[in-house]
């Protein structure tokens, strides 16, 4: 392979030697990244005292690094994927720039590979200047810089002056973009043919050298990454930029109100305030509907409600709500903890026993202290009479002297033996059938095995004991 030198091209050369050495120590590629400590350039090999040559430092220098200097790392080597070198609209317009004015593309070529190669070292920028040491086929890189002109006064005020114009085009800019709509402002903030100036160290004189290339198909890549890079070259920092961007954005907000003015408050004359006048009557309350409607089906989802609670819950509120809008009294706003339950699971439609209704009893027997077998009789006293009739399964009493002490006698009349009087509840002689007599005055029928204590609320209440217990069956089966 014929060896690409960094003397004067006369003739197309092929690609430099040197491409696959090991890159001297000190320029190591490196992500791209802000703040890169300062690399060194020195041989890989120790020639002899006399043929060693002065090799500078890299010009990379972080911590002189200010507003208007900025320092970025070494590119790593880039894949040969055959794609654009740039990436981003402005990028490309960057290399258009380059090639369109080169005079020789086999210079841009070498430089492509220079640059693809990893040989360009940190790159500082400046207004108006770009620099970086780039490696050729001598062990002694060369300085390269890239010149551009910066932008005067009156340019800036109309970049700003657009960039204000639309929000959009400042959150852009933060988001590392450049709008295109910014770009044509009529500021020339991209560089056109003939507008880069590269100069090199190399004793090659073509425009640009390939190390001069290298550099700016490196510098598209940078401004990839960040737009504000651009506007550095020409010639005003990102802090700069932002500050002065937000100072003429809140200077046209302050304008704009000022030119609006207060809006009138509304107003009444205080004659009009204390003039006696009539009011037109309130329209009439539209009716209530004639029952609570079902809600609608709650999906399950992982780690969500329960959907039968939920159905559970809005079905009662919509009870609660119908009770309220109906009555204008809300019946639940007095019961203990216990009534509620028993009223909640009382509300749920069906007498069977299926798996959401033993989840239901099982919880809200657990949130009152009690089993499901207790709440279950009680959802049935519940049933047959509501609060009055859960208190006559709980809560025995001494009735006074008149209804109860009749009731015995009516059972004798109506051809029933004769009922076991204790408390508030009269008793068959077998022990299946029970008459509890409750504070409403109401007579209240229960069923039991016989010879077991185990009372069951039947039937449906009624002031008559006898008419109490037709439900149970006739006289004669009793």
């Amino acid at each position: 392979m014929p060896a690409d030198t960094d003397e004067p091209d006369a003739a197309p050369q092929g690609p430099d030697e040197t491409a696959q050495q090991r890159p001297p120590h000190g320029m190591a590629d490196s992500p791209y990244r802000h703040g890169p400590a300062e690399p060194t350039l020195t041989p890989t090999s120790s020639p002899t005292p006399s043929e060693t040559p002065r090799i500078p430092h890299s010009m990379a220098a972080p911590d002189r690094d200010t507003e208007l200097r900025r320092t970025f790392p070494a590119f790593p080597p880039r894949d040969p994927d055959g794609k654009g070198f740039a990436e981003s609209w402005w990028g490309n317009a960057w290399v258009a720039a380059l090639e369109q004015g080169a005079l020789d593309a086999k210079r841009l070529e070498r430089g492509r590979g220079y640059a693809g190669q990893g040989h360009v070292d940190a790159i500082t920028v400046t207004p108006g200047l770009v620099l970086a040491y780039v490696r050729g086929s001598r062990p002694r890189p060369y300085r390269v810089q890239v010149r551009l002109r910066t932008l005067g006064d009156s340019d800036w005020e109309r970049f700003l002056d657009a960039a204000a114009d639309r929000p959009g085009h400042i959150a852009a800019l933060l988001d590392k973009e450049m709008p295109r709509s910014l770009a044509d402002c009529g500021v020339p903030l991209l560089p056109g043919p003939g507008d880069l100036e590269p100069r090199c160290s190399c004793p090659d004189r073509g425009h640009p050298c390939k190390h001069a290339a290298a550099l700016c198909y490196q510098t598209a890549r940078l401004l990839d990454a960040d737009p504000f890079v651009l506007l550095l070259l020409r010639g005003r920092g990102e802090r700069e930029l932002l500050d002065a961007l937000s100072r003429l954005s809140a200077t046209r907000a302050a304008r704009a109100a000022q030119d609006r003015g207060p809006a009138p408050l509304p107003g009444v004359r205080a004659g009009d305030v204390v003039a006696p006048r009539a009011l037109p009557p309130l329209p009439a309350p539209l009716p209530p509907p004639p029952h609570p409607e079902q809600p609608p089906a709650y999906p399950a989802a992982p780690g969500g409600p329960d959907p039968f609670a939920l159905d559970q819950l809005a079905t009662d509120a919509a009870a609660r709500a119908h009770a309220l809008l109906t009555t204008g009294r809300d019946p639940v706003g007095q019961l203990t903890l216990w009534e509620d339950a028993v009223r909640l699971a009382a509300a749920r439609p069906g007498s069977g026993l299926t798996a959401g209704t033993r989840a239901l009893y099982s919880s809200l027997a657990s949130a009152a202290g009690r089993t499901p077998s207790e709440l279950a009789r009680a959802v049935a006293a519940w049933r047959q009479g509501g609060p009055e009739g859960l208190a006559v399964l709980e809560e025995p009493w001494d009735p006074p002297a008149g209804r109860f002490d009749r009731a015995r006698p009516l059972l004798l009349a109506a051809d029933l033996p004769a009922f076991r009087p204790w408390r508030n509840h009269l008793t068959h002689p077998q022990g299946h059938v029970q008459l509890r007599l409750g504070h409403d005055g109401l007579w209240y029928a229960y069923e039991s095995e016989p010879g077991h204590e185990d009372w069951w609320p039947r039937g449906t209440p009624d002031l008559d004991p006898v008419g109490a217990l037709t439900g149970l069956g006739i006289p004669s089966d009793l």
